[in-house]
C-alpha cells in the first residue's frame, strides 16, 4: 500500500527540483553522429536527438550537428557563424568533430589531427567564449571496427588525443566519448555491437529497400546509449549541467 505513495513522493521531489533549476541552453555543434536526423531517415538517430529524454525541460537542448561536417566545412558553409548569431550570455557549447576532419580525400572537409584539427577547435572555444559562452569538447564516438580476430580497431584515436590534448590547454571541460564508446563496443562484442548501429534487413524500411549495414551510424538503441554515457559524465564531473540531469539509464 505504501509503494503508490513512495512513486509519488518521488515525482513530486523530482518536480519541485526542476522547478528551482534556472533555464539555460545548450548548443550542439557536431557531426551526423551527434544530429537530428528526419522521421524519415528512421531508425537512424544521433545521440544529441536522443539526448532531451535524460535531461531536464530547463536545459534547452539546439542541436545544430549536421551530417557529414567537419571542424573546418561547418565554419566554411558559415554554419558556425549562424550558432555563434543564437549564442547568449550563460549558454553552454559542445562541440563534437572528427569522423569527416579525417577524410583526406577531400579537402573542403579534412583537417590534419595535429594541426588543423586543433586550431579549429581553439577557435570554436575562444569565439564561443567573446559571447559570454562555456565552451565544452567531446572526442568523437567510436566506429564499430573490429578485426579478423574479434578486436576493436579504433580508428579516430588520433583526434581524441588532440580534442583532449585542446581542452586541457584551453581549461574547457572534456568528455571522452571516444574512449566511453569504443569500450562499451569491445565489451559487447563483435556481434551483439550491431544492435547499436544501423544495421537494417532488406524490405524492412521503405527509405532502405535493399536494406543497410553501417557501421558509424547510430540506431535508437546506440544513439540512446551514447547520450547515456555522456549526462553520466556530466555526473562524474560533478558539472554545472549535471543538475538538469534526471536519468541516465533507460
Amino acid at each position: 500500500m505504501f509503494k503508490p505513495l513512495i512513486v509519488v513522493v518521488l515525482f513530486f521531489c523530482t518536480y519541485v527540483q526542476a522547478q528551482d533549476l534556472t533555464p539555460v541552453t545548450l548548443h550542439l555543434v557536431g557531426d551526423s553522429t551527434m544530429a537530428n536526423k528526419p522521421n524519415l531517415a528512421y531508425p537512424e538517430r544521433g545521440w544529441g536527438h536522443l539526448l532531451p529524454h535524460f535531461v531536464s525541460p530547463e536545459l534547452e537542448i539546439r542541436n545544430y550537428a549536421t551530417n557529414g561536417r567537419s571542424t573546418r566545412s561547418f565554419i566554411d558553409e558559415g554554419r558556425w557563424s549562424s550558432v555563434l548569431s543564437e549564442i547568449k550570455e550563460g549558454d553552454y557549447v559542445l562541440i563534437q568533430f572528427g569522423h569527416n576532419d579525417q577524410k583526406k580525400e577531400d579537402p573542403v572537409r579534412y583537417a590534419s589531427p595535429d594541426k588543423d584539427y586543433p586550431a579549429f577547435l581553439k577557435r570554436y572555444i575562444e569565439e564561443a567564449r567573446t559571447k559570454g559562452a562555456t565552451p565544452m569538447l567531446a572526442s568523437s564516438i567510436c566506429r564499430r571496427h573490429f578485426s579478423s580476430d574479434g578486436k576493436l580497431e579504433r580508428t579516430l584515436l588520433e583526434y581524441a588525443a588532440a580534442a583532449k590534448k585542446v581542452a586541457k590547454a584551453e581549461d574547457v571541460a572534456f568528455f571522452p566519448l571516444n574512449e566511453k564508446t569504443c569500450a562499451l563496443l569491445a565489451e559487447t562484442g563483435d556481434e551483439e555491437s550491431q544492435k547499436f548501429f544501423l544495421q537494417v534487413p532488406p524490405d524492412l524500411y521503405t527509405r532502405y529497400p535493399e536494406g543497410k549495414i553501417d557501421n558509424t551510424h547510430l540506431n535508437v538503441i546506440g544513439a540512446s546509449k551514447v547520450a547515456q554515457l555522456f549526462v553520466r559524465e556530466l555526473k562524474a564531473q560533478n558539472h554545472p549541467l549535471a543538475n538538469y540531469v534526471y536519468r541516465e539509464t533507460l
